[in-house]
This record gives structure tokens, sequence and C-alpha cells, in this order.
């Protein structure tokens, strides 16, 4: 095979191989015929494919895109974008939306107010940290479980996130033990109708009545709650305290609610007349 250059192929991948021959052609400074056996011309089309996509990534570094959101310039290979190329952001301030939205136990969405587009851990890796990868994981796992489904492992420093499904299929045999399960990470015991460590050979009606005094710690949690400002989820329970940002509040569990009142939110819009901020709650960049 004779390379010479006088002639355009007609074939599209033959003048991509081609094209690409003669840019590295220009690049040695070589300007005569290059020769090769007709086996060869898969390895020279593979040669010359690594060259552009080289070429390619080296451009790319070069030229600069505005973030929608900081309004700064950033070479092209910091940028993240998804299937509607025109929402592009930097990497800095997609990772501050990314942790934004996982810290308050939402999926997140692209920052563009009208888009839905969904993030997927994949796309997220190149900006993403190790600790917000596995928040991310577990938020993508709670999100796949039904909020009526959730369980989570009653051991404090263990809190993993189960199914009721999964946990009736391991179901014990025995009639006493009706209720009793095993953490699929801790593998610590506990009552999947009482939500606490396993309580062996105490059914759940006397567990409630011979400990009573959990209901005394109750009564001193809320009026902690009280004292603190915070704010227990109807649905789920939880007790949630306000750090900083606005009174919009997304439970883990689903649920959203005005931190201010308790007042529901539905389809993103407040059913209350609370102002949505509170200066104390704004946190300023210094």
């Amino acid at each position: 095979m004779q390379l010479t250059g006088k002639e355009r192929p007609t074939n599209n991948m033959t003048l991509t191989f081609v094209d690409a021959l003669i840019f590295i052609q220009r690049k040695v400074g070589y300007r005569g015929p290059f020769l090769m056996q007709q086996s060869s011309v898969k390895v020279a089309y593979k040669l010359a494919k690594t060259a552009m996509a080289s070429q390619a990534t080296k451009f790319a570094e070069k030229v600069l895109e505005q973030c929608a959101i900081c309004l700064e310039y950033k070479s092209k290979g910091s940028m993240f974008s998804h299937n509607n190329r025109s929402h592009k952001y930097c990497y800095s301030c997609m990772n501050k939306h990314v942790e934004s939205k996982l810290l308050q136990g939402q999926l997140p969405e692209c920052p563009h107010k009208s888009c839905k587009f969904k993030l997927e851990i994949e796309s997220c890796k190149k900006f993403l940290n190790k600790r917000l990868h596995d928040i991310m994981s577990s938020r993508i796992k709670e999100a796949s479980i039904p909020p009526t489904e959730r369980v989570y492992c009653p051991f404090p420093k263990c809190s993993f996130l189960m199914s009721k499904t999964d946990l009736q299929n391991a179901a014990s045999t025995s009639s006493h033990e009706t209720w009793k399960r095993k953490c699929s990470k801790c593998r610590g015991r506990f009552c999947m109708n009482c939500k606490v460590p396993w309580h062996d050979k105490t059914k759940c009606s006397d567990y409630i009545k011979n400990f009573a005094n959990q209901f005394v710690n109750e009564v001193e949690l809320k009026s902690l709650a009280a004292r603190n400002r915070w704010r227990q989820c109807i649905k789920c329970m939880q007790m949630i305290e306000l750090a900083a940002g606005c009174h919009h509040i997304s439970c883990r569990c689903g649920y959203e609610f005005c931190y201010r009142c308790g007042g529901a939110w539905i389809n993103k819009t407040a059913t209350c007349s609370c102002p949505l901020w509170d200066l104390g709650y704004i946190l300023y960049a210094e």
C-alpha cells in the first residue's frame, strides 16, 4: 500500500484513515510515500485512530467553556454535561451541587432549573470523592426501595438499609422468633416489629410493658428537640435538625415538609405561608 495524497478515497473509513496518516506526516515532517503490506492496514488504522484521539483530547484541553453556575471559563476537559449539551457546569460546582442534594437525602438532578435529568453515578465519577461516591451509591439503593418497604438496622453504628421483602425471605421458622431478623451488614439480630435489637425470650407486647422507661426517654428526647428547635418527620418519626439552608425539608423517607411549622410540601409547593428563608440559617461565604 502506498500513500501519496494525490487522490481522495471515497470510502469514509479509508478517508478518515488517510487524513490521520497525512496529519502524522505533517507532524513528523516526512513528505515521502508510506509503504505497508496489506496485512498491516488494520494495525496502521488503529495507530492513526489513537493519534487522532490524542490530538482531540489536547484540543479539548485548550477549548474554554463557561460554567452556568459560577460563570467562570474552564477547560472543556473539566466541564460536565449530559444528553442536553447546553447544560454545562464545571466539576467544582457539580461537586458542591451533588453534595448538597445527597446530604438532603435526595438523588441529584441536573442543576438546570427546568431539567429533570437524573445524574448517574458513572457520569459523576470524575468529580466525586470516595465519601460522596459511597453516599450516592446508598441514595440510589434507598431510592430503589419504596418508603413503606424500608427497614434500617437499629444498631446506631450500622443503620444499614434493607427491604421488608428481603427480610421476610430470611424469617425464622420458629414461632417465638417470628419477628427476628439479622442485619445484612453487621449481622446483628433485631426485632423487625419493635425496630430494636432482638429481645430474646420476650414477646413484643411484654417488651413494651417491661421497658416503659423508653417512653420516658422519648419524653426527654422531645423536650431536648423543643429546646434545640428540632423537627420530627410525621411519616418516619425521625428527628431532623436544620443546620443551614431553607425551611423546605426533604426527609430520607421521601416526605417533604416545612421545618418552621411542620406543614407538608406537595409537588414541591408549600401548603403553609411560612417564609422560605430565615437569616439565622444562612451561611455566608467568607
